[in-house]
């Protein structure tokens, strides 16, 4: 079974970026995956601030992040990036905190026109961070994703066809990964 973090860069609660990672979670968790979760929003502001490596909640997040075969980074896309919640994090993990590990993007956004968000603002920083498996991701704009009246969401069909394969390619990722680690031994 591998390990699986998302790390998700929403600042709100009720953001359709969770219709994206709950659909995702659920996918690998059936496939037999282990799913972590790390809601920055939820990280103390004064640790993400002030940059505060020492604080117990940011050691605990990097301790996933660290033992986990693959992340998942997902954020609303404001002004062509991520979000600058995300990024405060991703600053306090260790240099090389994606290296070995297998990463795929999810990103939401209002409009197509940041579809080059993933290209242009993340995928230099996984590279920092040693993160060289990058899948292609899932760039989805809020009108796919309705909110329900009864709480929830509804994902459109094309999305959750992208979700699906995306989701698909980080599982055949995993299992060659576990294959290479098994023949090594």
């Amino acid at each position: 079974m591998s390990k699986i973090v998302i790390i998700s860069g929403s600042p709100t609660d009720n953001s359709r970026l969770f219709a994206l990672t709950d659909h995702v979670t659920n996918q690998l968790e059936v496939e037999g995956h282990e799913v972590k979760h790390i809601n920055v929003s939820e990280l103390p502001a004064d640790a993400l601030v002030r940059a505060n490596f020492r604080n117990s909640e940011i050691i605990a997040a990097n301790e996933l992040v660290a033992q986990a075969d693959a992340i998942i980074i997902a954020s609303p896309v404001y002004k062509a990036a991520y979000t600058g919640i995300l990024k405060a994090y991703l600053d306090l993990l260790p240099q090389k905190g994606f290296e070995n590990k297998i990463t795929l993007p999810l990103f939401i956004g209002g409009t197509l026109a940041h579809l080059l968000a993933i290209e242009y603002s993340l995928k230099p920083l996984v590279h920092i961070l040693g993160g060289y498996t990058i899948l292609p991701g899932v760039f989805a704009i809020d009108e796919w994703v309705d909110r329900l009246e009864e709480g929830g969401y509804h994902l459109k069909e094309s999305l959750v066809d992208r979700l699906t394969l995306a989701t698909n390619q980080l599982h055949e990722q995993l299992l060659k990964l576990q294959l290479n680690v098994t023949v090594l031994q």
